[in-house]
């Protein structure tokens, strides 16, 4: 077992082994549309790219979500095949929100023989999630 400073600083030196691996900027929170963000989430288990829509009015986080749901066979076969798709995720804080996700199990933060795989991993999901929002944008932000 780390401790909380050596697992900040194992963490700290894993996004900038990924960073240096893929040097380039991701869209995560920049997608022009309130509290829809892509994320990464990593720890001693599972690796995951995330979408999370956390608007605070229920209708429109929603909405939202069912803009994806509209365009899940696109998704499907043209570029991530193993998305979940969860309208009502409840986070740790119990704050209720949307979230579509895709996720390597058995991989860890911990061991750094994961790490190129995980980071290969992030950058094929995300890259492919950040093309389909490139090209759908205008039609999910229109609610």
């Amino acid at each position: 077992m780390y401790s909380k400073e050596e697992n900040q600083r194992l963490k700290r030196e894993f996004w900038i082994a990924f960073a240096e691996k893929y040097p380039r900027k991701w869209l995560l929170y920049d997608t022009k549309i309130k509290d829809f963000s892509f994320k990464f989430f990593v720890d001693n288990k599972k690796a995951q790219v995330l979408i999370d829509i956390e608007h605070r009015s229920t209708e429109k986080r929603i909405a939202y979500f069912e803009k994806l749901v509209s365009l899940k066979n696109i998704l499907k076969e043209e570029y991530i095949s193993s998305l979940v798709y969860e309208q009502d995720y409840t986070l740790e804080s119990g704050k209720t929100i949307s979230r579509i996700w895709v996720e390597k199990l058995h991989v860890s933060v911990s061991n750094r023989s994961y790490w190129d795989e995980i980071f290969d991993f992030y950058y094929e999901k995300m890259n492919a999630l950040e093309l389909f929002y490139l090209e759908y944008d205008s039609y999910i932000k229109d609610i």
